[in-house]
């Protein structure tokens, strides 16, 4: 009887199986995507359509879009060749022809010409636009667009160039259609630096600048919101906005801390706290990616593991003498928050900085090289499983701990720590010899390349990687995108002091509102507002006639391409601020002092007695400005680091150590502080 019973079990279980296979198979058939293509022939099997990427006439199992996306992974690996693997593992800045990205005086907007090409001999080196001064960094390298697909076998591309939504659109879908006519017509995937931010440094590698995207507060400015509901939705209007133009990969976001005042790339973090970081992570991965990579994602690229935060003195890895990172507060732990957080929430890529651990439990070589980093830690203790993607250039620019070794001794020992993408480099031959030689084995090489397919796969690229013109023009930087993003620029406002309840300040206040902004191009650093036809205010054009003077200040370091040797200084006179001119201006009439925070900029200079109204901006508008004062919005932010009180409390700082962890009397304005009115 028991044998008969479990006989019957078996037999419903096998029915319960091949129901399931049944209905699946009909969700499938129902789930037709939508093929984008130019050129390859359509297969058809059973009412469903297929693109024949290989052009070998026949469904491959890589071709086929309702098997898994491992099974498609690995049909797809067995076809490359190993050329073709290691162009894969490059991920290079892509050109336009008259693309000034890279150039002296760059216009803000690209041009009107469009081509896949350009010189192929071109190598670019990079100049600073807001100093005019040469980098003092090496040369990064593009392949011209064609021969690097079609010679080189390259799929990955960074997009630093700056035009308009429809040129960034038909250029990438010109790039399509050339990989869709090679040998396997595998897509490519082009990334770029954030573009919808208001930034002070916006050198190259960093962010883009001034765009046609929408326009939000800088990364600081949506931390000091408070508001992660905002988030998000900022996070998911900036996906509408790349996949629109064919950006499918971000170099972004920063998960590291600012818990060094002195280092350069604080703009592009989200403050000091790691809590609040790991909050801001999350919501951004989540907003540009969804609950999971799929055709309508954006694949992010968290950075700079394990944080780039603890600089020594401050100094950035992009240079030697900026080489280490620290830990004289025992805090490593902490700036691995943010990271967690953004493995938790799916993020596709992590990127390591250039840094070497110095005095830390970890070999002294860069973390692109670190294999307790990369393989232990990251992978092992933290479980990650997505793509290990290098910063630009630590093969051939910034080799820190390894400059003894050869460029292929240099590759061996990142793919031993577990790199699968290497960026900064058009020429795959060093890698591919690298492999020739033995030092890497093919196994090793297929490792990388079916972890870089499976974003591909997951992304939706080889059912359809082209975009539509026309609807980028309408959607990105419209109308209702911008309205979100001017909610957020004021609510990034931070009301630091109004002792004498100056704010917010009476209608038709006569109002003498300057900026100044030495940015080293325009004629002079000073810009005096006039009125707009919906302003509560009486503009006016000197301070004399004024019943209320409003100066708003944009302290300027140079940019992180423009640093020396030494520590940067945080006195606003040090960063290109005539304080003798702001004292004298706040004190010739009741004042409203409003501060730009790229970084925690130390304000001893200041006359403290006519500053009893201070406002902090983090990248925004006039407009937001004057929407906070004149009490139309009332201001709700939040620093998101903490404003010190001296340079000497700066120098004596512990790096890894949050200024809100800093010994009583760092302090001037608090991490969190932040008034109402």
């Amino acid at each position: 009887m028991y044998q008969r019973y479990n006989m019957l079990v078996k037999a419903n279980v096998q029915t319960l199986i091949f129901l399931l296979f049944v209905h699946c198979a009909q969700a499938q058939k129902v789930a037709q995507p939508v093929l984008g293509y130019r050129s390859v022939k359509i297969l058809k099997e059973r009412g469903l359509t297929f693109k024949d990427l290989n052009k070998n006439g026949k469904l491959d199992r890589y071709e086929d879009w309702r098997l898994a996306v491992d099974t498609r992974v690995q049909d797809l690996l067995s076809q490359m060749s190993l050329e073709e693997k290691i162009g894969f593992m490059l991920i290079s800045t892509t050109r336009m022809v008259g693309d000034n990205a890279f150039q002296q005086n760059a216009p803000k907007t690209g041009p009107v010409e469009i081509t896949s090409d350009f010189n192929e001999e071109d190598l670019i080196q990079p100049n600073n636009i807001f100093t005019r001064k040469p980098l003092t960094i090496p040369i990064m390298s593009a392949a011209g667009t064609t021969k690097g697909v079609t010679q080189y076998h390259l799929r990955h591309f960074i997009l630093r160039a700056n035009p308009p939504a429809a040129i960034i659109a038909q250029w990438a879908n010109r790039l399509q259609q050339l990989c869709e006519n090679d040998h396997l017509g595998i897509p490519a995937i082009v990334a770029s630096n954030p573009r919808n931010h208001i930034t002070i440094d916006a050198a190259v590698g960093l962010s883009v600048g001034t765009t046609a995207f929408s326009k939000w507060p800088g990364e600081l400015g949506l931390a000091a919101m408070r508001d992660f509901k905002l988030t998000r939705e900022f996070a998911d209007i900036a996906r509408q906005e790349w996949t629109a133009v064919g950006l499918r990969k971000g170099y972004m976001y920063m998960a590291d801390l600012a818990t060094e005042p002195r280092w350069q790339r604080i703009e592009g973090t989200f403050g000091e706290d790691a809590d609040l970081a790991s909050h801001m992570i999350r919501e951004v991965i989540l907003g540009f990616q969804g609950m999971r990579l799929g055709t309508n994602s954006v694949a992010m690229t968290t950075k700079h593991f394990p944080g780039g935060g603890p600089q020594v003195n401050g100094m950035d890895s992009h240079f030697d003498w900026g080489k280490f990172a620290h830990y004289p507060g025992g805090n490593f732990e902490y700036h691995l928050k943010p990271f967690k957080a953004a493995i938790a929430a799916g993020t596709s890529a992590i990127m390591p900085y250039y840094s070497s651990p110095k005095g830390k439990d970890f070999e002294e070589v860069g973390f692109s090289y670190n294999k307790a980093i990369i393989q232990d830690l990251l992978r092992g203790k933290l479980g990650f499983k997505g793509i290990v993607n290098s910063d630009t250039g630590p093969i051939e620019m910034m080799p820190w701990g390894v400059e003894n070794l050869s460029l292929h001794q240099r590759y061996q020992k990142a793919l031993t720590a577990g790199v699968d993408l290497f960026s900064g480099t058009a020429d795959p031959s060093i890698l591919l010899e690298t492999v020739s030689q033995g030092l890497v084995s093919e196994a090793r090489i297929n490792e990388s390349v079916q972890r870089l397919l499976r974003e591909k796969f997951e992304l939706g690229l080889f059912e359809n990687p082209y975009v539509d013109v026309e609807k980028a023009k309408e959607i990105v930087g419209s109308t209702s995108f911008q309205k979100k993003a001017d909610l957020a620029q004021r609510k990034s406002v931070v009301l630091l002091r109004n002792d004498a309840k100056l704010l917010p300040l009476k209608a038709k206040t006569k109002l003498y509102f300057e900026t100044y902004y030495d940015n080293g191009r325009a004629s002079g650093p000073i810009t005096v507002h006039k009125a707009a036809e919906s302003s509560a205010f009486e503009f006016v054009s000197s301070k004399q006639e004024a019943d209320v003077v409003l100066v708003w200040i944009i302290p300027n370091a140079g940019g992180l391409f423009a640093s020396g040797n030494k520590p940067i200084e945080l006195n606003l006179s040090k960063n290109k601020i005539d304080v003798p001119h702001i004292n004298e201006l706040i004190s010739s009439k009741p004042a409203v002092l409003v501060i730009n925070f790229s970084s925690p900029w130390v304000l001893d200079e200041i006359d403290s007695k006519a500053a009893s109204t201070i406002l902090a901006t983090f990248g925004t508008t006039a407009d937001a400005v004057l929407d906070v004062v004149s009490g139309q919005f009332n201001p709700t932010g939040k620093l998101p680091f903490t404003i010190p009180v001296s340079n000497q409390v700066v120098t004596d700082n512990k790096s890894d150590i949050a200024g809100s962890m800093e010994p009583k009397g760092y302090a001037l304005f608090s991490f969190g502080a932040g008034l109402s009115y």
